[in-house]
């Protein structure tokens, strides 16, 4: 049976558990991914660390073994931009196409308050997922890239 759990500012994560979900979505993001270290600030953020607005992290468990994770961050900016940021999803390789990302997705949806926005890149096939919730492609996101001199 799988079990989806929440952490936020009022329901901390153990530091462990921190370490096992940040290197979890590092191996499992795939080519989608970030730094191991960039995954564990946006955990941060979305626990409220470091006078973060906070956030949530979810997670799929089956047997204890960790098989789904969720970072969405708050924004603060609900009046204009979407309240809360996907930052990350991830389902364990051996478990995808098994409904658990859907599941976890259904579980944000029902608990975060205010709309979620998230990026996704075209080829990438979490993009169908996504489609079937209800989320739609309003904008096209446009960035400028600052080299670090």
């Amino acid at each position: 049976m799988i079990e989806i759990k929440e952490f936020n500012k009022n329901n901390q994560l153990p530091t462990s558990e921190k370490l096992k979900i940040s290197s979890f979505l590092y191996q499992h993001l795939d080519e989608y991914g970030d730094p191991q270290a960039a995954i564990e600030k946006a955990i941060d953020y979305a626990l409220g660390k470091n006078d973060s607005l906070g956030g949530h992290v979810f997670i799929a468990e089956e047997q204890n073994e960790l098989i789904g994770a969720v970072v969405i961050n708050k924004t603060g900016m609900n009046d204009y931009i979407p309240a809360n940021i996907l930052v990350y999803i991830a389902t364990h390789k051996n478990f995808r196409g098994k409904g658990i990302g859907k599941n976890i997705m259904k579980k944000v949806i029902e608990n975060v308050e205010g709309d979620i926005a998230l990026h996704v890149e075209p080829n990438n096939p979490a993009k169908k997922l996504y489609e079937k919730l209800g989320f739609t492609n309003k904008y096209l996101e446009m960035r400028l890239i600052k080299e670090v001199i």
